[in-house]
């Protein structure tokens, strides 16, 4: 799952912090940019678990577009950290299911284009659907 992140930028005095604007109370800082995306990817790992422990659901992110109009974030730099949430929602089983071909070669070459399997991709699709219909 991609995840826009707003670096507000350091300084030699100063950390690059950063925030994840779609998980509240997310965030994090690195002395450098790629320590503040390192700091990024673990702040969110460590968002997701501890959310998920408590029983909450992980949020559908927004375009980084709309993120990128808000003021409190002008002057900022912007990223997307790529998180593979499948570490968090238990073993994988295999299942059967039946799609009409034409649907089946959409869905492998979505998925192929961005860096994820089939199963990947649905599992996503599916989640990201629930969590609109909420």
């Amino acid at each position: 799952m991609k995840f826009p992140i707003a670096i507000e930028p350091g300084n030699d005095k100063q950390a690059f912090g950063v925030v994840v604007p779609d998980l509240p109370g997310c965030f994090s800082a690195g002395d450098t940019l790629d320590e503040a995306f390192a700091g990024a990817r673990e702040a969110i790992e460590l968002w997701i678990s501890a959310t998920l422990d408590d029983g909450g659901t992980i949020p559908v992110t927004q375009p980084l577009a709309k993120h990128r109009a808000k003021r409190e974030y002008k002057g900022w730099i912007w990223g997307v950290v790529d998180v593979d949430i499948s570490q968090f929602e238990g073993p994988a089983e295999r299942i059967n299911i039946t799609l009409p071909r034409r649907v089946l070669a959409a869905i492998d070459r979505y998925a192929k284009q961005n860096g994820e399997s089939r199963s990947g991709f649905l599992a996503r699709a599916a989640l990201d659907e629930m969590r609109r219909a909420g």
